[in-house]
C-alpha cells in the first residue's frame, strides 16, 4: 500500500492529476463556507446549532449532508450538487420515455454530448428552482424554525427586499453552477468521478464536528460504541459493494480475412448492489416532499388536522410508519432503476452480435431470459442491503431516542457515498498505476 503510495507521487502526470482534484476540493469547501449576501452570519450559526441539536432542519437533511452543511447556512454553495444529480436522473430516466433521448444515447460521443448539453441546462432550471424555494422559506422563517437558544429565525436575512432575496437566489444558482463546472474540470483533468468526489468532500467536512457533538454530549463510552458500530458497518458495506455474480461468456472462434478472432471466455460483472445509491436518493427525495409542503404552508399556529397527521408519520425520522415508508420505497426505486439501466435483451443482442454465448444457454431470447432471471436474484439482497444501510440512524433514534446519533454522517447513505466513491477512486488510481507497470492500490 505504502509503495503504492509512493508509486502514485513519483509520477509526474498522475501527481498533477491529484492536486488539482485537492485545490478543487479546496475551492469547493471554501464557497460552502463563504455566506451569501444579506445573510447575517452570526444569527443563521445560532439556529443552525438549535436545529442540529433538536428534531428541526429534517426537510433538507439529505441536501445538506450533500453540500457539507452549507444549505442551512444559506451560503454561495447552498445548493451545492444535487441539481445536477437530480437532473442527470431525470435525463437518464426520459431516455426510456423519450425516442428521441434512446437514439442520442446510442449515436456514441456527440450523442452523449447532447446529452450532457440537456443535463445542464435542466440544473439551471432545477438549482433556480431549488434556491427559490429555500430563499422564501428562509424568508418566512420557516427554513430552521427557532428551538430555543439564541436562535432568532425571521433574522437570519437582513434585508427581505424583492431585490436582496432575488439577490441571493441568484448568488445560489450561479454557485450551483459553479458546482457542475468543478464536478465537470475533475472528471476531465483529474481522478475520479467529479461529482461524486465533492458529495464526498461534503460528507466528510462534517465528520469532525459532528464526532464532536457526540462525544461532548454523550461521553467517551457512547462514543467508543457508536465508532465500533461504524468501523462493522464499514467492513460489511466495503465486503457488500465489492460482491459480484459473474455470468460466463464464451466467444466462437470466427475468419475475418486470413486471421481469426474469438475463442475467449470472459464474463458480465453483475454488482449486488447495482443501482448504487440512488434509490436512497429518490426515496429521500420523496419523503422530503410532506415536510416542504408543511413548512411552505404552515402559520403562525399549531399544526393541526392531516398536517399533524403527516408530521407524525412521514416527517418523523424516528416513527416506524416512516421507517416502513423509507425502506419500501428504497426497495421499489432499487428494482426500478436496475430495470431502467441494465437492458438484458440488448446485452444479448450484443453477445450474438459478436458471436458470444452463456455456455449452457442458447443465443437471442434464451439469454435474455437468463440475465433477467439472474438479475431480479440479485437485486434483492442487494435492495434490502440498502434499505437497511439507509434506516439504521432512523432507528438509532427511534431506540436510542437521540437526535445526535440519527443525525451522525458516518451511518446510513452517507457512509454508502463515502465507501463507494473511496473505492471507485482507488480504482481508477489503481488502474492508471498499472498502465505504467505500478502495482496498484487494490489487489
Amino acid at each position: 500500500m505504502l509503495s503504492s503510495l509512493v508509486a502514485t507521487f513519483r509520477t509526474p502526470d498522475l501527481r498533477k492529476k491529484i492536486f488539482f482534484v485537492l485545490g478543487i476540493l479546496v475551492l469547493y469547501r471554501f464557497g460552502a463556507t463563504l455566506p451569501s449576501p444579506g445573510v447575517d452570519f452570526r444569527e443563521i450559526n445560532n439556529c443552525v446549532d438549535a436545529a442540529t441539536t433538536g428534531d428541526t432542519g429534517q426537510v433538507y437533511s439529505l441536501i445538506n449532508m450533500f453540500s457539507g452543511g452549507a444549505l442551512l447556512q444559506l451560503s454561495v454553495f447552498a445548493i451545492g450538487i444535487m441539481p445536477y444529480i437530480t437532473a442527470s436522473i431525470i435525463v437518464q430516466l426520459l431516455t426510456v420515455v423519450i425516442p428521441r433521448f434512446e437514439q442520442l444515447r446510442k449515436e456514441g460521443q456527440s450523442g452523449q454530448n447532447k446529452m450532457t448539453q440537456y443535463t445542464r441546462y435542466l440544473t439551471v432550471a432545477l438549482a433556480l428552482l431549488q434556491s427559490t424555494g429555500i430563499v422564501a422559506l428562509a424568508a418566512a422563517g420557516n427554513l430552521l424554525p427557532s428551538s430555543g437558544g439564541n436562535c432568532n429565525s425571521d433574522a437570519i436575512l437582513v434585508d427581505k427586499s424583492i431585490m436582496a432575496l432575488t439577490l441571493i437566489v441568484l448568488v445560489m444558482t450561479a454557485g450551483a453552477c459553479l458546482v457542475m463546472w468543478f464536478g465537470e474540470l475533475i472528471t476531465e483533468r483529474g481522478v475520479g468521478n467529479g461529482m461524486s468526489l465533492l458529495i464526498f468532500a461534503g460528507i466528510a467536512a462534517r465528520l469532525p464536528a459532528e464526532g464532536r457533538t457526540i462525544l461532548q454530549s454523550r461521553g467517551g463510552l457512547i462514543f467508543g460504541l457508536v465508532c465500533l458500530a461504524v468501523l462493522i458497518i464499514l467492513v460489511a458495506v466495503v465486503f457488500i459493494e465489492q460482491g459480484q455474480r459473474r455470468v460466463p461468456v464464451q466467444y466462437a472462434k470466427r475468419m475475418v480475412g486470413r486471421k481469426m478472432y474469438g475463442g475467449s471466455s470472459t464474463y458480465i460483472p453483475i454488482k449486488v448492489n447495482t443501482a448504487g445509491v440512488i434509490p436512497v436518493i429518490f426515496a429521500s427525495s420523496l419523503l422530503y416532499i410532506p415536510q416542504l409542503i408543511i413548512s411552505v404552508t404552515q402559520g403562525s399556529g399549531e399544526i393541526s388536522g392531516w398536517k399533524l397527521w403527516i408530521q407524525d408519520n412521514l416527517v418523523d425520522p424516528g416513527s416506524w410508519f416512516h421507517i416502513a415508508t423509507y425502506f419500501l420505497l428504497i426497495i421499489f426505486f432499487t428494482y426500478f432503476y436496475v430495470a431502467v439501466t441494465f437492458n438484458p435483451e440488448e446485452r444479448a443482442d450484443d453477445m450474438k452480435r459478436y458471436g458470444g454465448f452463456i455456455p449452457g444457454i442458447r443465443p437471442g431470447k434464451p439469454t435474455a431470459d437468463y440475465l433477467s432471471f439472474v438479475l431480479s436474484r440479485i437485486t434483492l439482497p442487494g435492495s434490502l442491503y440498502l434499505g437497511i444501510i439507509a434506516i439504521l440512524p432512523n432507528l438509532f433514534l427511534e431506540i436510542g431516542n437521540s437526535s445526535s446519533v440519527a443525525n451522525l454522517p458516518f451511518g446510513g447513505t452517507a457512509l454508502l457515498i463515502m465507501v463507494a466513491v473511496g473505492l471507485d477512486t482507488l480504482k481508477q488510481i489503481s488502474s492508471q498505476l498499472m498502465q505504467r507497470k505500478y502495482e496498484g492500490f487494490l489487489k
